[in-house]
C-alpha cells in the first residue's frame, strides 16, 4: 500500500513545507494539495515550494477541476511543475464542489470534465490537442507523463474513469463503500479493454489516533463534506440504485456552509453521528488503523491518502512512519476486491 496525504491550505506557508518534507521523510509517496483558490491559499505556489524542498514525493491538486482552472492553464501549470520537480506532479480533478460553489455556480458537467483530462494530459505530454475549436500545443514540454485521478462516486464517473484514467479519488475509507466503487471501475476497465487494475484506487480520508471520541469529534466534519456529493447523487440518481449506507446519514442534513469547510467543530457537522464518522473515516488505536487499512487493501485501495487537517498534523505523521507504514507497505490492493 502507498500512502498520501492532503493538506488543506490555511497553515503558514512555512508549516506547509515542513509538513511535505517530514512526511517525505516519514516514508510518504504522495503529498496533495486541496484547489478552492477563494476559501485557501492558490495551491500552485504551495506545491511549487514543496517540490522544491523535496526529492521523492509525487505531488497533485486534490482536487481541481475544469471551470475556476481554464485546461490550458493547468497544463501550462503542472508542464512546469514537472520540470521543477523531474516529473513528479499528478493531476487530481474532479467536476468541482467548494470552488465552484463559493462562487455560486454549480459543478461542471461530465463532458466538461471528460474533454478537460484530455486537452490537459495532451499538452502536458506534448502532444497537440483541439480545444474549443483551436489547435493548441505546448512546444516546450513532452518529456513526462502526467498521471490523471479523477474523483467521483457516480455511475457515470467511474465509468469514465475506468475508460480514461490512471487512478480515481474515492473520498471515504468505508471498505463496503470502496468495494460497490471500485466494481464499477472494473467493469468500466474491461468494457474499455483495458487490463484489471489500470486504474488505481486512492482512498482519501481523514484519519487520526487516539481515543476514540477525541477522533470522532475531530473528523465530523468529514462526512457532512462527504454529503455534498452524496446530495449531488441522489438528486441524479433513484435512491434504489445507491447503498443505503452511502445515502442514509444525509436525510437529516438542513445545508451547507462553505465558510466552515472541511473545519474542525464545524456547525456543518450537527447531523452526522458516530456510525458514520467510523465508517467513512480511519479512528482509533494504532491497531485500529492497522486492522482497516489492511481492510481497505482488500477491496481494492492502492494508495490511503490521510486528509490532514485535524490538529496533531506533525503527531500523526510520526505515528504512520514509526507505526503504520512499515507494516502496510507490502500490502497489496485486491484487484478483484473481497
Amino acid at each position: 500500500m502507498q500512502f498520501g496525504f492532503t493538506i488543506k491550505p490555511d497553515h503558514a506557508i512555512e508549516r506547509t513545507v515542513a509538513l511535505a518534507v517530514q512526511a517525505e521523510s516519514a516514508g510518504f509517496d504522495y503529498g496533495w494539495v486541496f484547489d478552492s483558490h477563494v476559501l485557501w491559499r492558490d495551491p500552485y505556489p504551495l506545491l511549487t515550494l514543496m517540490a522544491q524542498a523535496t526529492t521523492t514525493l509525487r505531488f497533485g491538486t486534490c482536487v481541481t477541476n475544469p471551470a475556476t482552472r481554464e485546461p490550458s492553464v493547468t497544463a501550462s501549470t503542472l508542464a512546469v511543475l514537472d520540470e521543477l520537480s523531474g516529473g513528479r506532479m499528478d493531476l487530481g480533478i474532479g467536476r468541482g464542489d467548494s470552488a465552484r460553489r463559493v462562487l455560486g455556480k454549480p459543478p461542471t458537467t461530465m463532458a466538461t470534465l471528460e474533454e478537460a483530462i484530455g486537452v490537459i494530459r495532451d499538452l502536458v505530454e506534448g502532444r497537440t490537442t483541439t480545444y474549443e475549436g483551436t489547435e493548441l500545443s505546448l512546444p516546450w514540454t513532452g518529456k513526462w507523463k502526467l498521471p490523471v485521478w479523477v474523483a467521483g462516486y457516480g455511475p457515470m464517473a467511474l465509468k469514465m474513469t475506468g475508460r480514461i484514467a490512471d487512478g480515481v479519488i474515492l473520498q471515504l475509507a468505508d471498505p463496503d463503500l470502496i468495494r460497490w466503487f471500485v466494481g464499477q471501475v472494473r467493469e468500466a476497465e474491461a468494457a474499455a479493454g483495458r487490463p484489471a487494475g489500470s486504474v488505481k484506487v486512492q482512498a482519501a480520508a481523514p484519519a487520526h489516533i487516539g481515543e476514540i471520541g477525541d477522533c470522532r469529534d475531530r473528523t465530523r466534519w468529514f462526512p457532512a463534506l462527504v454529503s455534498n456529493h452524496v446530495v449531488d447523487l441522489v438528486n441524479k440518481y433513484p435512491r434504489d440504485e445507491l447503498p443505503e449506507s452511502l445515502t442514509g446519514y444525509v436525510r437529516d442534513r438542513t445545508g451547507y456552509d462553505y465558510l466552515h469547510h472541511a473545519e474542525v467543530g464545524s456547525s456543518n457537522a450537527g447531523f452526522v453521528g458516530d456510525d458514520v464518522t467510523d465508517r467513512l473515516c480511519v479512528l482509533g488505536s494504532v491497531d485500529d488503523h492497522l486492522v482497516k487499512l489492511r481492510d481497505l487493501a482488500a477491496a481494492g485501495v492502492d494508495q490511503f491518502n490521510i486528509y490532514l487537517m485535524n490538529g496533531d498534523e506533525e503527531q500523526v505523521l510520526e505515528i504512520y512512519a514509526r507505526d503504520i507504514i512499515p507494516k502496510l507497505r507490502n500490502v497489496a490492493a485486491a484487484t478483484t476486491p473481497g
